[in-house]
């Protein structure tokens, strides 16, 4: 089996490569010229992991980049970045992915496993969520890998390619740095509580995530399903924090400050910087973390894949945290 990997300079695709490569499957990596320099020095190109250069706005690279493979795994997407526009997120997550189908479907790939998100359920009214649970995205980001996924599916059913969705939720483990910022203020005693902190929030460990990944693009009966693909248990946002600083060896923080003020500052900050492409010190998306509750039912990629976390919440923290210490962030 052959697999080519988009994305593969991101965190999760980048994982995801290497790993399959470690396992002995020939990996190619669809890699921008930009990001070439990146790619080189990942541990996705020391485990064997073969680049191919070429982006999602080109047809002819992705021809290239599918010739001969037998699972396509579609991590890449444009995520959240002050003043850019929709018609960016646009382009890269619903017009890359339908060029990237043309493409697997013209070279006759196997499989492609397209990368979607939980945000496409946005607030969770009634945890646990299932694959089944209301869609609710919240942001440009969220609408438009919503779109690419229901592309994607129905691209599947029409043109009679194998197309596998898999929703991964709260990403985390060593390589990530987009929760180092909560590690960060509660390591310096800096990190504020909005709100009561009964939201649930719910982690998945990089190497539980990109398993399941593999499990989709390998699992017969996993045709035309989707998955969402989350850790062992969710907890509420309180608990979370706690857990964390307890690993830190600091205490959690006491104060709870109420919601509306700080997402009013929020959205000012939006309108003053993101006109300007400044990322905003503060924005809505930020209060959302205390507010929106995430919890969601893996019972589905248990039963139809065999999908077993193996990381326990605490030891993916506590790993996390050794990583950050490691780079002298903490």
């Amino acid at each position: 089996m052959t697999a080519l990997v988009t994305g593969a300079t991101g965190f999760t695709g980048g994982h995801l490569a290497a790993m399959l490569a470690r396992r002995g499957t020939p990996v190619r990596a669809l890699v921008r010229a930009r990001s070439r320099a990146r790619f080189d020095g990942s541990d996705a190109a020391a485990a064997g992991v073969v680049a191919v250069d070429g982006d999602l706005a080109s047809p002819d690279a992705l021809a290239r980049a599918c010739d001969g493979i037998d699972v396509v795994y579609h991590i890449a997407a444009t995520y959240r970045e002050a003043g850019q526009p929709d018609a960016v997120y646009r382009a890269v997550n619903v017009d890359g992915t339908r060029h990237l189908l043309d493409a697997a479907r013209a070279r006759g790939v196997r499989r492609v496993v397209h990368c979607s998100t939980g945000g496409v359920h946005g607030h969770i009214a009634h945890p646990p969520a299932n694959e089944d649970a209301p869609f609710n995205p919240g942001d440009v980001y969220q609408h438009t890998k919503l779109e690419a996924e229901i592309l994607a599916r129905t691209y599947g059913q029409t043109h009679g390619l194998d197309v596998v969705v898999a929703r991964p939720i709260g990403i985390h483990g060593p390589g990530d740095t987009r929760f180092l910022k909560m590690f960060r203020g509660l390591a310096r005693g800096r990190f504020p509580m909005l709100g009561s902190g009964q939201a649930f929030y719910h982690l998945t460990y990089i190497d539980d995530l990109v398993e399941g990944f593999r499990l989709c693009g390998e699992t017969a009966a996993a045709a035309g399903r989707t998955y969402i693909l989350a850790g062992e248990r969710y907890t509420t946002l309180q608990a979370l924090v706690a857990l964390v600083a307890e690993e830190l060896g600091v205490a959690p923080p006491r104060l709870h400050l109420p919601v509306w003020p700080v997402w009013l500052a929020g959205l000012a900050c939006e309108v003053v910087c993101v006109p300007l492409r400044i990322e905003p010190p503060l924005y809505r998306r930020r209060v959302d973390f205390y507010t929106k509750s995430r919890a969601f039912d893996i019972t589905r990629a248990r039963t139809e894949l065999g999908y077993r976390p193996q990381v326990e919440l605490r030891e993916g923290i506590r790993r996390t945290i050794a990583w950050y210490r490691d780079k002298g962030w903490l």
